[in-house]
């Protein structure tokens, strides 16, 4: 079996960690756009180009007979990659443009939720110019701000202290509008979970809920990134969580599978990532992605029980319902450490040193490595995992890791903290009114 992973960064060294640890012993390639040398290590070969070149990872993906592709980023999925391998015949984890667009363009996402009935969907409008924008903003009073395209997790702003007053709001609107379109909905309150799961086009395998943690800074403080870490809890729930908030939140990935196909008949293959805020009434749909989230990829597929080959080949050949996909009940806390003045002025080209990580997991990310040495590129460097019985025990792993890594970082030491988890269990029971 010939596997190929398409991008270079944290959530594709875990994608590849998992078909490494295939008992089918497959032969692991990588295209990506710089050498992340974690996945480096565990392949037989790779291309260094850019995961968008369509034409350039075709022709690789046909030079080394590749029976199954993994598309770890969104922006090959926007470019039409996995059109282009199933043309060839050869099996893609990865949804094909016309389904993925759910990710890469929030306009027509929340139209199309919208148009199904798909439960979760916030008050929201979608604007092409300034004519009624503002009243909009004005009617909402509290609002989220988000550019119709693809933002790596960056772009989107929500009054609070990102966005202090109306005003504010209606400046950055007018600012994001030279650039395509915008989406503004109401900004829901209450707390963040993620649910992922593998889908073969009906079929959904879900992994266990995990818990982002966006903002650069401590105390969820600061510019938005593209994740400075997060956590499950042994299980598939949070600490802040139901049984019932779980099945609602799968529900409405099952609705909208189903919905994708009645809307382009194109199945969707590959994973669905659902972003939810848990509001009084209930999971509401912050964002779908078309991929693994990163960090959430690297607490949940070090806890894949089933052969990860047999996981991905089901999601290519529509068969997911004939395999019992399991993960582990551990909690796992992952914790980013990024170059100094990360999000808006990162420090680049920095040695990354890495010792004694312990029992903990590492994944490379955005670092590229030369001579031997690893160095940053100004995203998030390396993550590491925690994984034990409590996420206590799973969060001391983690920062123990953390703090044997070296160069010019800085982390978040926060995540997963019994403080921090506590804050969450309490605003959770603020807003349900307990």
């Amino acid at each position: 079996m010939n596997v190929l992973i398409i991008g270079g960064g944290g959530r594709e060294h875990a994608i590849a960690d998992a078909i490494a640890r295939s008992k089918q012993n497959p032969a692991i390639f990588a295209v990506m756009s710089k050498k992340n040398p974690g996945i480096a290590g565990l392949c037989r070969d790779f291309l260094l180009a850019s995961e968008t070149d369509v034409v350039k990872v075709v022709d690789y993906a046909k030079s080394r007979n590749i029976d199954v592709a993994v598309i770890g980023p969104e922006a090959p999925l926007a470019a039409g990659l996995a059109d282009a391998l199933a043309d060839l015949g050869i099996g893609v984890a990865g949804p094909k443009k016309a389904v993925a667009q759910i990710e890469f363009d929030k306009a027509w996402a929340r139209n199309f939720m919208k148009k199904h009935n798909i439960a979760g969907c916030p008050d929201f409008e979608v604007f092409t110019n300034e004519k009624g924008m503002n009243v909009f903003i004005a009617k909402l009073r509290n609002v989220a701000i988000k550019p119709a395209g693809l933002t790596g997790g960056k772009g989107v702003k929500v009054m609070g202290d990102q966005l202090p007053d109306i005003e504010s709001a209606n400046e950055y609107a007018s600012r994001l509008l030279e650039h395509g379109s915008v989406v503004i909905e109401e900004n829901l309150i209450g707390e963040e979970f993620t649910v992922q799961a593998f889908v073969d086009g009906k079929s959904l395998a879900f992994a266990p809920s995990v818990q982002d943690h966006k903002r650069a800074f401590e105390g969820d403080l600061g510019p938005n990134t593209g994740g400075m870490g997060s956590y499950t809890d042994a299980g598939v729930l949070l600490p802040f969580m139901t049984d019932d908030d779980l099945k609602k939140a799968k529900q409405i990935m099952v609705d909208t599978v189903r919905a994708l196909y009645e809307e382009t008949r194109v199945p969707y293959q590959g994973i669905l990532y659902g972003q939810f805020m848990l509001t009084k009434d209930g999971p509401k749909v912050i964002e779908f992605n078309a991929r693994f989230g990163d960090p959430e990829a690297m607490n949940v597929l070090p806890l894949l029980e089933t052969d990860f080959v047999n996981v991905v080949s089901a999601v290519a050949n529509g068969t997911l319902e004939n395999l019992d996909v399991r993960f582990s009940n551990s909690a796992t806390v992952c914790k980013y450490a990024v170059p100094k003045g990360y999000p808006e002025n990162p420090t680049r080209d920095s040695e990354v040193i890495v010792g004694d990580i312990g029992d903990s997991i590492l994944f490379y990310s955005s670092v590229y490595e030369k001579d031997n040495i690893v160095y940053t590129t100004g995203s998030r460097a390396v993550a590491v995992v925690g994984i034990a019985d409590t996420i206590a025990e799973a969060e001391v792993i983690a920062q123990n890791a953390l703090d044997n890594i070296k160069g010019d970082l800085q982390s978040r030491r926060d995540i997963g903290t019994a403080e921090l988890v506590q804050k969450r269990i309490d605003h959770m029971k603020k807003i349900r009114g307990d």
